[in-house]
């Protein structure tokens, strides 16, 4: 690869370390999608409308579509395949099945990391803040109610 049109990127995914050469224009999404075979995060509007392919980056939700995989160097990326730790479901991921707040399934990745994001930065948010955070995040099949449901649960068995 040409040094001009590559960077040497290194960083954490899902607590694995990772490194290799990355075509500059290269998005996180393409990154974890095609390099990598992380196929939780969702491709969708391209245009950080709709939420699917949300990932934390250093804890923080960002969308993957639009940002550059370079810009992850030297940091932690946390995609929907590393929230169960040692084959066990994270507790939003069963609070999600249990209220069933993934009908379709597609935004379901992308809603669970906003909401871990969210449930990192306030521990104990009610409906409106729920909804506030997660307005970035579209439900085409309009499972809000047992989202936030989902969330509130979790954050109820975070708390224990």
């Amino acid at each position: 690869m040409n040094p001009l049109t590559t960077f040497t990127l290194s960083l954490s995914i899902n607590g694995k370390p990772w490194s290799g050469e990355v075509p500059i224009e290269e998005t996180l999404l393409e990154l974890l999608r095609n390099r990598l075979r992380l196929t939780g995060t969702k491709r969708s509007c391209e245009s950080e409308v709709c939420g699917a392919c949300t990932v934390l980056v250093d804890g923080q939700a960002i969308s993957a579509c639009n940002y550059l995989a370079f810009e992850a160097h030297e940091k932690s990326v946390l995609t929907i395949e590393g929230v169960a730790q040692n084959e066990r479901l994270d507790p939003l991921q069963e609070a999600f099945i249990r209220n069933i707040g993934a009908q379709c399934g597609y935004c379901t990745p992308g809603q669970i990391m906003a909401a871990k994001a969210l449930l990192r930065n306030n521990p104990n948010p009610n409906r409106d803040q729920i909804a506030e955070w997660l307005s970035g995040n579209i439900c085409r099949c309009g499972a809000y109610g047992a989202i936030a449901q989902s969330i509130l649960e979790a954050a109820h068995e975070y708390s224990k």
